[in-house]
């Protein structure tokens, strides 16, 4: 039987080994449960969580998404045109700054039914002022935006403020969004994977909880197990601030996040799930998925779980 090492041609192995790993991953996808993504054990959150666990399930949107990572992941020439690139630009530049200069990797958090739900609001509902931090390509930024009437992002890359512009979205700069400085307030912000993935976690959430309207919600997306570390052009460092996050198991590492992060930083958590983090993929997987936990929160006073609830 013939292998890829029997074949010198590089492109000639790079489509042999494709062939392989198509039928492998053809299989992968017949064996995989997508409710998998989603199951929780509610018995191992906190007494103070547990009521505001809300399960979500895979829907049409998500396998939309999925469908158009598979088949990006079959155009051979252009994943292998990819995969060059990458390698050469990656000795420089962030792997978010490559992403956005190809035109790949966007991001899947939740449907537009998810984001109803997590929510609780109907799909007429409309408010003024939505802000994205770490808005990436806008992809997520997508679902929320038609509910607002000013759409607000902020990205530290600069081929994604590119394409965040080209979207119609206004940029502000990363220094300018909160409150203190714009002098504006957000009935909606959106931090989704970004806490792991800056330099200064709490400093972000203390200008949040500044930065809302009165009656304005965070709605937070974090990978569990927390993994911090920060993009410093091509390498990757440890944050100037660590987040305490604890516990074996995503619902164990969950209780942490609340008690340990949001409940001292002046966040209480309204409703939350466990949703996939998807990332389209490349020549040799259609899709990445990571761990989710995604939490509606209100502003309090930092330190303070209150008892009254909407």
């Amino acid at each position: 039987m013939w292998s890829s090492s029997h074949i010198r041609n590089p492109l000639a192995r790079s489509l042999y080994m494709q062939a392989v790993r198509q039928a492998e991953i053809e299989e992968e996808l017949r064996d995989t449960r997508y409710e998998e993504w989603y199951s929780c054990d509610v018995s191992l959150l906190s007494e103070t969580l547990q009521p505001k666990y809300l399960p979500l399930h895979f829907d049409t949107e998500t396998e939309e998404f999925l469908q158009g990572s598979r088949e990006k992941s079959d155009w051979v020439f252009t994943q292998i045109f990819h995969s060059v690139v990458s390698t050469l630009l990656s000795m420089f530049v962030s792997v978010t700054s490559i992403n956005g200069w190809l035109g790949r990797g966007s991001m899947f958090v939740f449907s537009q039914q998810h984001f109803y739900k997590l929510m609780r609001i109907s799909p007429g509902w409309q408010a003024q002022k939505l802000l994205d931090l770490g808005a990436g390509d806008g992809n997520v930024t997508r679902v929320m935006a038609g509910h607002f009437q000013e759409v607000f992002v902020t990205e530290q890359s600069p081929p994604m403020r590119e394409r965040l512009q080209e979207r119609g979205y206004r940029l502000l700069d990363i220094e300018e969004w909160p409150t203190a400085q714009s002098g504006l307030t957000y009935d909606l912000i959106s931090c989704l994977n970004l806490l792991d993935r800056c330099d200064k976690p709490r400093t972000v959430l203390e200008e949040i909880r500044r930065s809302l309207s009165p009656d304005g919600h965070l709605i937070l997306a974090v990978v569990l197990p927390f993994r911090p570390c920060v993009e410093s052009g091509s390498k990757l460092v440890d944050p100037t601030e660590v987040l305490p996050v604890e516990g074996k198991g995503w619902e164990k590492q969950a209780n942490s996040f609340v008690e340990q992060v949001l409940t001292p930083s002046g966040f209480e958590v309204e409703t939350f799930s466990r949703l996939p983090y998807l990332c389209e993929g490349d020549l040799y997987h259609p899709y990445y998925v990571l761990h989710d936990a995604v939490f509606v929160l209100r502003a309090t006073e930092p330190g303070i779980e209150q008892d009254n609830r909407v």
